[in-house]
């Protein structure tokens, strides 16, 4: 098998700046799926994929139950209700981000004018301390 990578837990974690815990925890609800020596794990170009693909999940805000669908939709591609099941995700996902995004620019734009309020305060401030 050349070619084939095979990394130790440790590197694991450095690579995908994650915890210890968290790659255990990964383990544990069956997410990832570590080559077992001993008490020592080592993870393959399969698991390094779906590292990835688990915390691009997360940096969209899928949960972990949500990425386990993606992760089994990811080893099946090309079917069709496999594909059906992700864009509806997917479109779930993206309704909910868009809702967030739109609440933080309304909260950006209030604070944005509580802020110019602040500022013209204290400069109507300075004037009248200048007038005195």
């Amino acid at each position: 098998m050349p070619d084939q990578i095979r990394i130790s837990f440790k590197e694991m974690c450095a690579k995908f700046d994650v915890t210890p815990r968290t790659l255990r925890y990964y383990e544990y609800i069956e997410l990832l799926a570590p080559e077992r020596e001993g008490r020592a794990r080592f993870y393959t170009a399969r698991e390094v994929a779906r590292m990835k693909l688990i915390l691009r999940g997360r940096r969209f805000g899928f949960s972990l139950e949500e990425i386990r669908q993606w992760l089994l939709i990811y080893g099946h591609k090309g079917e069709r209700s496999q594909l059906e099941a992700w864009l509806g995700m997917a479109d779930r996902q993206l309704l909910e981000l868009t809702r967030q995004r739109e609440a933080l620019d309304r909260t950006i734009s209030d604070l944005h004018a509580l802020r110019e309020t602040a500022v013209a305060e204290m400069a109507r401030d300075e004037g009248a301390d200048a007038e005195d």
